[in-house]
């Protein structure tokens, strides 16, 4: 039986003055959750804005749910999608959540208020403040509900757990567990945190510089993932674009904590820098 495709992309291309997307190639299995990885300005939020036809490409094809983006009308194309975008809106700060919970839910024939009710309960959110009075951690929480109120058939995270807490994050895994029961529905997120990917994904996608690196299997990859702590001269940024497989670096008290899935190469790679390892996990 062929595997049926939610999210496809062929040839798609977009140049910005300091920044090119693509070429993009790229299919995303329906059914499953994929994760999208890669340093920040690899790209990952500009093919989410393709993908939703807020941002429109220079070449190539994109199709969501078997239907070409920007070929029309796109109302009920986006009604089976729902949406969590990495950054929020300030002109929206003024609003209340509920004011602005009222206005979305007009969109979604399919909007179940009884579900959006408990997602305020379990997240333990206040929708009487306004927007811009709610701390990062519970207008992130709140967008997420109004994502999933209407039990879309694709949902497109942008760094969803940005500015959760522990106990926010795993309601938000909770949730997502949940969400995807059903089999029949699709989940792209966009994360660089390695235990939302080993909680989450069946795919993982790798992006950098604008293009798709490579598609693999979770459970396939994540046996070769490994975390080093290093110290040497360099900075993280330089470390990302040169160790093998370095999916994240960053500052860890003295020392640069890599995350990488070719762990051998990796240390290899150290070893003949003069990189000396500290620890690893």
């Amino acid at each position: 039986m062929e595997e049926k495709v939610a999210i496809s992309m062929a040839g798609v291309e977009q140049n910005r003055p300091h920044f090119k997307l693509g070429p993009l190639d790229l299919e995303v299995p329906a059914g499953y959750v994929t994760a999208l990885v890669g340093p920040n300005g690899s790209g990952k939020s500009s093919t989410f804005r393709l993908l939703l036809d807020l941002a429109k490409p220079e070449k190539g094809t994109v199709t969501v749910l078997g239907k070409r983006v920007g070929g029309g009308d796109d109302v009920e194309l986006k009604r089976r999608i729902g949406y969590l975008p990495e950054n929020t809106n300030s002109f929206e700060d003024s609003l209340k959540a509920e004011d602005k919970a009222a206005f979305v839910r007009q969109w979604y024939p399919d909007w179940d208020v009884n579900y959006y009710r408990e997602l305020l309960r379990l997240f333990e959110i206040d929708s009487s403040l306004k927007l811009g009075k709610m701390s990062k951690g519970m207008r992130r929480k709140f967008e997420l509900a109004l994502a999933l109120a209407h039990r879309p058939e694709l949902l497109l995270l942008d760094e969803p757990s940005s500015g959760l807490d522990p106990i926010a994050w795993k309601k938000m895994i909770g949730v997502l567990h949940r969400h995807m029961e059903r089999g029949d529905r699709t989940i792209l997120i966009a994360t660089h945190i390695v235990e939302e990917v080993r909680r989450l994904a069946d795919y993982i996608v790798f992006m950098d510089y604008g293009r798709v690196l490579g598609m693999y299997e979770k459970d396939e990859l994540l046996s070769s993932w490994s975390v080093l702590f290093v110290q040497g001269e360099g900075r993280p940024e330089w470390l990302l674009r040169t160790v093998p497989g370095a999916i994240r670096t960053e500052e860890a008290g003295g020392s640069v904590r890599i995350v990488t899935s070719r762990a051998q190469q990796a240390e290899r790679w150290c070893e003949s820098e003069g990189y000396r390892i500290v620890a690893r996990k």
